[in-house]
């Protein structure tokens, strides 16, 4: 987090996680005495139920997120790729100190996440101005720090797409063809969602090799969708790893379990798309950080891998994942 880490530094790594944010649409803030105090009594609704719990989007807790990525630290994870991008309460500072405090890399990402998050004077900017502080955060520093990111997004999409959004999917790939980073967005809910998203950066000139598609598990309803936009050369994000419940908390979507994501990316391994994938766990609310009862930051390392060797993974499959793939997109080309 202080600087320039050499690749082969980073580890096993997760490509979207949220250590410090707020995900609370602004109108739906409270103050934090009227906040959901998590109990053994209400976790599993609170979980089941995430938007209905006043404050549960909220992680700002700085001793609680050392506890979590120190665990993950312990469970064997390198890196952890921080996604909350400007509306969603970026924190550069205070995520220097847990990664300088525990030993993991945490790559903040540049950029704004989706309309409804964003302030006035920041919806009014052009492409070209977006652009621009795009590259000053990954050249400079973001949010008034020194502390440089080093991906781009995730950029943060709906559906429909608005004209801001838009902008700033061309400042996206502006500011990559600036820097060399890599871009990661955050799709509409919709199938079209993605393709739409490509056809936007590739005229833009975005290089769709370096480009990360998200949450394939709430977008897709069938591996055949995933398999099609991977063949277009950009890499897929199966990022809700740990999330194993009927209900889908922002519209209705049939969410897979683990083995099931695991069984998609195997088909995208067999069809020679194995370095177009990546994976994470979004984690964005307190009830999935252990301290709260949730299966915190190292589910993957401690749970999903070994379901991936059970499933016929090799070690050199499970290293693509996690260390390969990661490696050359968070590599400033």
């Amino acid at each position: 987090m202080s600087g320039f880490v050499d690749a082969g530094e980073l580890g096993k790594t997760l490509m979207h996680e949220h250590i410090l944010c707020d995900l609370t649409p602004k109108a739906k803030r409270v103050p934090a005495e009227d906040e959901v105090v998590i109990t053994l009594e209400n976790v599993f609704d609170v979980t089941y139920r995430p938007n209905d719990y006043p404050g549960n989007h909220r992680l700002q807790d700085v001793d609680i997120a050392l506890r979590e990525v120190g665990r993950y630290a312990e469970q064997g994870g390198g890196t952890i790729v921080e996604m909350t991008t400007g509306g969603l309460e970026p924190d550069p500072l205070r995520l220097r100190r847990i990664s300088e405090d525990t030993g993991v890399n945490i790559v903040l990402g540049a950029g704004f996440y989706t309309e409804p998050y964003q302030d006035e004077q920041t919806l009014r900017l052009d492409a070209e101005r977006l652009g621009e502080i795009m590259v000053a955060q990954l050249t400079e520093g973001a949010w008034g720090t020194d502390v440089r990111c080093g991906i781009i997004g995730e950029i943060g999409c709906s559906w429909p797409l608005t004209l801001f959004e838009m902008r700033s999917l061309q400042a996206a790939a502006l500011a990559q063809r600036q820097t060399g980073a890599s871009i990661t967005v955050h799709p509409g809910r919709h199938p079209d969602a993605p393709g739409q998203i490509l056809d936007i950066l590739e005229r833009a000139g975005a290089d769709l090799t370096r480009t990360i598609i998200d949450h394939m598990e709430r977008t897709y309803t069938s591996v055949e969708q995933v398999l099609a936009l991977a063949s277009r050369g950009c890499v897929v994000e199966y990022d809700f790893f740990g999330i194993e419940q009927s209900r889908y908390w922002l519209g209705q979507a049939d969410l897979p379990t683990d083995w099931m994501r695991i069984y998609d990316i195997r088909r995208l391994f067999e069809a020679g798309l194995g370095s177009n994938v990546v994976i994470s766990q979004d984690i964005c609310t307190r009830s999935r950080l252990q301290c709260y009862g949730g299966h915190g930051y190292g589910h993957i390392m401690t749970n999903v891998i070994p379901l991936m060797r059970d499933r016929g993974f090799s070690p050199a499959e499970i290293d693509m994942l996690l260390v390969e793939t990661p490696a050359r997109l968070l590599t400033l080309a």
